[in-house]
């Protein structure tokens, strides 16, 4: 495949327009269109479609133009490694962590792998799970730490990894605690707070065991962000859950106390990894870590 082909129909990709395109490059409409026609005889599919009295991006056009941005992020960025020299190179390990997952986790299993190497550079994302799996599949991203396992039907070559566990433990305001039932009585009409997705692991399974513990609370938030949620909980503004393996360094940032502990519920964190980035260094340090879990 032509590098020089690939510039072109990025530049088409970008602005949409043949004419447009050969302006930026100096070059002729006939010779960006005989170009485009190259590519397009040779992948066998057409990347663009008439849209008006423009262009717009096939649906392989669009998976056409991802692998451009990756394949010129890593021409730029090899460019940038020969001219400083080889030891400059930063190895970058690029993470997709559900917005579900509470930081404090990630950052945990994380850092490590920054302290153990001094010249690796670390490129983190926060998105649902669907979203981020979808630049897995895609290699924009070299890992997925997410609080379930892969959905069934998702077809992508990945393996799941089990990288943490830890109990479910309740925290609220001391004012909300105050001269209440023990737990989990205290729950009983509560104001609680949840995350707002509904595929969240979290929120499922406190719903369930509510249920059956036969105790209805009032929801009175609902947060993307869980450090918003715990924010909202230091207020007073209802109970809240996180995993109990990060209990100090929540009770000391939210001034919180912790209402009980179900140990019937477990926080599992999952390390997402495509087949082809297992040879990363980064991704096989984590996996290796895993299986002494």
């Amino acid at each position: 495949m032509n590098y020089k082909h690939l510039r072109y129909f990025y530049a088409v990709a970008e602005s949409l327009s043949i004419k447009e395109a050969a302006r930026r490059l100096n070059l002729t409409p006939q010779t960006i269109s005989g170009q485009l026609k190259m590519l397009e005889d040779e992948l066998g599919e057409a990347l663009f479609r008439k849209s008006g009295r423009g262009l717009e991006l096939t649906e392989a056009g669009q998976v056409a133009l991802e692998y451009c941005n990756e394949i010129f992020r890593l021409g730029d960025e090899l460019q940038e490694v020969l001219h400083q020299g080889l030891d400059s190179r930063a190895e970058e390990l690029r993470v997709g962590i559900v917005d579900a997952l509470p930081k404090s986790i990630a950052q945990r299993i994380l850092a490590p792998l920054l302290k153990d190497s001094g010249n690796m550079r670390l490129i983190c994302r926060e998105e649902q799970m669907t979203a981020l799996l979808g630049e897995l599949a895609v290699h924009r991203l070299d890992l997925v730490l997410a609080d379930s396992p892969i959905p069934p039907g998702m077809n992508i070559r990945c393996f799941n990894h089990v990288l943490a566990r830890s109990t479910i433990a309740c925290f609220a305001a001391p004012q909300l605690i105050r001269d209440q039932p023990a737990f989990p009585q205290c729950l009983q009409d509560a104001p609680v707070l949840l995350p707002t997705d509904a595929s969240s692991a979290l929120r499922t399974n406190l719903l369930s065991w509510l249920q059956r513990q036969q105790i209805k609370v009032r929801i009175a938030g609902e947060f993307d962000d869980s450090a918003l949620m715990k924010a909202f909980g230091s207020e007073g503004h209802g109970y809240f859950f996180a995993p109990q393996i990060v209990t100090a360094e929540i009770c000391a940032r939210y001034g919180v106390k912790v209402a009980g502990l179900i140990p019937e519920l477990e926080q599992t964190v999952y390390g997402i990894v495509a087949e082809r980035r297992m040879t990363h260094s980064a991704v096989r340090e984590l996996t290796r870590t895993a299986l002494e879990h």
